[in-house]
């Protein structure tokens, strides 16, 4: 956490000497000590900011594009007479622990269109998910333990 308020009073040194406030300068000021930051960090062995801010872009960046593809599946199917779902239920183990990671992951489920995780088992170690385009059980067990939840749980722990 400290690492985040020592980028943020960068950003806000750098607004300081730029003379500019302005949400865009503050942006490059945070960009600029972020990169300080990050080279500052290898150098002292702590690189766990760094690290976890890409981590958190890396997964913004994966799911911003399975949002896109999945919206695309469904107005595909929506606009297309001939209909292409495959809907099914899929059990799906976890290795997500924790009662944030198993809420993260599974409202992520729920607002990627065309799935919607019905239940958590009582041991909580399994996710049920409906899914709208279920071709193959394991391979969407697969992609979402392997995409879904591999990076959720590096984004968390």
């Amino acid at each position: 956490m400290t690492s985040l308020l020592a980028n943020l009073l960068l950003a806000l040194v750098w607004g300081a000497m730029t003379g500019d406030f302005s949400l865009a300068n503050l942006s490059v000021g945070f960009l600029f000590g972020f990169v300080v930051i990050f080279a500052s960090q290898r150098v002292m062995g702590q690189p766990a900011y760094a690290s976890r801010v890409l981590t958190v872009v890396s997964f913004l960046l994966f799911y911003l594009r399975e949002l896109v593809l999945a919206n695309v599946r469904v107005a595909i199917d929506v606009v297309t007479p001939r209909l292409r779902a495959r809907p099914g239920v899929v059990a799906v183990p976890l290795d997500a622990r924790t009662d944030a990671e198993i809420t993260l992951l599974a409202n992520l489920m729920t607002m990627t269109p065309g799935s919607l995780t019905l239940d958590v088992s009582d041991d909580r170690r399994v996710l049920y998910v409906h899914a709208m385009y279920v071709g193959d059980p394991e391979d969407f067990r697969r992609h979402i333990k392997d995409e879904f939840e591999r990076r959720v749980l590096d984004m968390l722990r």
